[in-house]
């Protein structure tokens, strides 16, 4: 029966399970020492089982999406002017949306509110750990030049040793080169090592997938510690947390793609939105870029009339590399969840979440569940702790189907944009 029960209802599910019974242990049982040990015994144990699997295959995940993204990003020089004006817009939308998100999350605060006491609970629940470590790694804010020059790293592979415990950027950095050059050296001398990567990065989806069956389960322990120290007050931060991304994703709609449709393709933005309706419905319900890419392909020759060629090369790439909604949906939890803990991060924290979170973007596999890896290299590059996204995990599909919806009409916005024709609907 359970699984013919979607996934994501599952996790939904889970949830809400671990709130109940996390809020009725909290009532009846308070600070007894059963409950306690359920905590540290059952719970706990449930939820690491579950994030382990994620975490083991975040390091190789990364390695081989950035690569991968960076190579299909490097053949826009194949298509000269349009090619470059792609990669652009590109990260010009991706960075616009984490800004826009960097600034809603700051303004509106949605993590803050608890006490110390109880971020503090927080901690040890999650992590089992000494509960100062993260907050001591969030405040050791480094200078812009300091942050700038670790980014190359001298050692790769002692960085991928090490990645989980602060190596992850530099790591980033050197399969963005390898993505460059890759590019560069051509697609036949590449090959062997394109397809290594493709395959490398196809088994670390099916070994995530493995851990997203625990999730259900994985989902319910962690829910229940957080509820059992904090109650209700999680539901309240979560939905504040939910409004802000969908708030986020609606202005980078309604002002970001609108002010680029009208200024660089000299098109309707009402019509276009209205055009592309039957694609924005398809990314919704399918929550995947990919998936959507064939109708999307379509819409683009037939309602659009984009030319056809430019609208193959625009899309495909963007299926893969144009995740704006996916930097906005990143660059706000990582810093709802610094909130969340109790851990002040600087501007120049906030700005490595920033340019983080767009190359994530760049990384991040176009299908359900695709953004989570890159959330646990971000939380960890800045010392918030990566067992958070357990907190988040309950109500992420709902926000994948809507930040796949924006990635997606970015994609096709970007077409509109670069059409060397130019045509009107």
């Amino acid at each position: 029966m359970a699984s013919r029960i979607p996934l994501h209802h599952r996790i939904l599910l889970g949830l809400l399970a671990g709130l109940i019974l996390g809020s009725v242990a909290r009532s009846l049982w308070g600070d007894h020492a059963a409950l306690s040990w359920t905590c540290e015994q059952i719970a706990y144990p449930l939820g690491q089982i579950f994030l382990r699997l994620i975490f083991m295959a975040v390091v190789p995940l990364v390695v081989a999406a950035l690569a991968l993204g960076v190579t299909e990003l490097g053949d826009v020089h194949q298509f000269g002017r349009v090619g470059l004006k792609t990669l652009f817009m590109t990260l010009l939308f991706s960075s616009m949306a984490v800004v826009i998100g960097l600034l809603l999350v700051n303004w509106v605060q949605p993590g803050r509110g608890l006490p110390p006491e109880a971020q503090n609970q927080l901690l040890t629940a999650l992590k089992g750990a000494d509960t100062q470590v993260p907050i001591e790694q969030a405040a050791q804010a480094k200078t812009l030049t300091r942050t700038l020059l670790d980014f190359l790293p001298r050692n790769p592979l002692a960085e991928a040793v090490r990645a989980l415990e602060g190596g992850l950027i530099p790591l980033m950095v050197f399969a963005l080169i390898v993505g460059l050059a890759m590019s560069r050296v051509g697609r036949e001398r590449a090959a062997p090592l394109h397809a290594l990567l493709e395959s490398l990065f196809a088994v670390m989806l099916k070994i995530i997938d493995f851990g997203m069956q625990l999730a259900p389960l994985g989902v319910a322990a962690l829910i229940f510690n957080v509820t059992v120290t904090l109650g209700w007050e999680t539901l309240q931060l979560l939905s504040r947390y939910v409004l802000v991304v969908l708030t986020g994703l609606t202005l980078h709609v309604l002002l970001v793609y609108s002010l680029a449709l009208r200024t660089f393709a000299g098109r309707s933005p009402l019509k276009f939105f209205a055009d592309i309706r039957e694609v924005l419905l398809t990314a919704f319900s399918t929550s995947s870029s990919n998936a959507t890419l064939p109708l999307a392909l379509e819409v683009s020759a037939e309602k659009l009339h984009i030319d056809r060629a430019t609208g193959n090369f625009v899309l495909t790439i963007g299926a893969t590399a144009n995740q704006n909604g996916t930097a906005l949906f990143e660059g706000v939890t990582v810093l709802f969840l610094a909130q969340f803990f109790g851990i002040d991060l600087s501007w120049t924290q906030q700005v490595t979440v920033m340019a983080m979170s767009i190359v994530a973007g760049v990384g991040t596999a176009g299908v359900p569940g695709g953004s989570l890896p890159m959330v646990v290299v971000v939380l960890q590059s800045v010392g918030v702790p990566p067992e958070g996204i357990g907190i988040v995990l309950g109500v992420d599909r709902f926000l994948d189907m809507a930040r796949t919806v924006v990635n997606v009409a970015g994609d096709l916005t970007i077409a509109a944009c670069v059409d060397p024709a130019r045509q009107r609907a």
